[in-house]
């Protein structure tokens, strides 16, 4: 029996979501550490996506294959029990029959936040990069919409990438900014039908630095000579999470 979870972590203390062979810390590995306790045997957990390390997840999908007579509803609490406090299930199911969650994704969309503040502040340095200039939205906007569409994005990826092809499709990218007393903070919302290895930091990087008065030229270079040369620095991975996934069909009903 395939089930699949919803999952929501707190990245910071972990190495990635992907197991590593060296013994660290991993969201797939505590995963399938609780999972094979609760199904009385060895079992793989898969993701929707690796996340990098350090980066968080709101809504990170993933499946597991086991038998056990416990209701698939009744799976998040049991592997709660056995998770640590910065890694939940939000919700199990059975899987629809040939669900791969890999395999099925059309859709992710990872936010970035981020706030300028003239001295660091504590309780937002956990979930959000701090910015060291205040941006011109509207400059940032416009920057936008030159990334939006399918390019070859091999310049907005760090070395390492074990992708087949860096051309992507970015649906849309959407820019916010909200004033509060102490901070200015912003949002890069970025919907793609999959992302390179840290592109989503690199791309917001550059976006807050045509913000702050970077000419668009180096994003129009990248795009078509595909080298980093012309771009900002890659943003740390803190101020990352994935919010969502989309497979073109409602995997968790809400409960009556």
């Amino acid at each position: 029996m395939r089930y699949v979870l919803l999952v929501q972590y707190d990245g910071t203390l972990f190495s990635g979501f992907q197991r590593q062979k060296k013994g660290e810390r991993t969201v797939q590995g505590e995963l399938e550490r609780a999972a094979s306790e609760v199904f009385g045997s060895a079992v793989r957990v898969a993701g929707s996506g690796r996340t990098d390390a350090g980066v968080h997840a709101a809504a990170q999908v993933c499946h597991v294959d086991g038998e056990t007579s416990i209701p698939a509803e009744k799976l998040r609490e049991c592997l709660n029990r056995k998770l640590p406090p910065d890694l939940k299930v939000l919700a199990s199911r059975t899987a629809p029959d040939g669900f791969d969650c890999t395999r099925a994704v059309k859709k992710k969309t990872y936010v970035y936040r981020a706030y300028f503040a003239p001295a660091v502040l504590p309780l937002l340095s956990r979930y959000t990069a701090r910015l060291t200039a205040k941006p011109d939205v509207l400059r940032m906007r416009e920057a936008a919409t030159l990334l939006v569409g399918e390019h070859d994005f091999r310049a907005f990826s760090s070395t390492g990438s074990s992708a087949k092809t860096s051309v992507r499709t970015v649906y849309h990218i959407g820019i916010s900014e909200k004033k509060e007393p102490a901070a200015d903070l912003y949002e890069i919302a970025v919907t793609g039908n999959g992302f390179l290895y840290n592109m989503v930091r690199i791309l917001a990087g550059e976006l807050f630095a045509v913000g702050c008065g970077k000419s668009t030229d180096g994003i129009r270079t990248a795009l078509e000579k595909g080298t980093r040369t012309s771009l900002a620095g890659t943003m740390p991975a803190s101020g990352l999470t994935l919010c969502s996934v989309d497979y073109g069909i409602e995997l968790f009903p809400k409960e009556e």
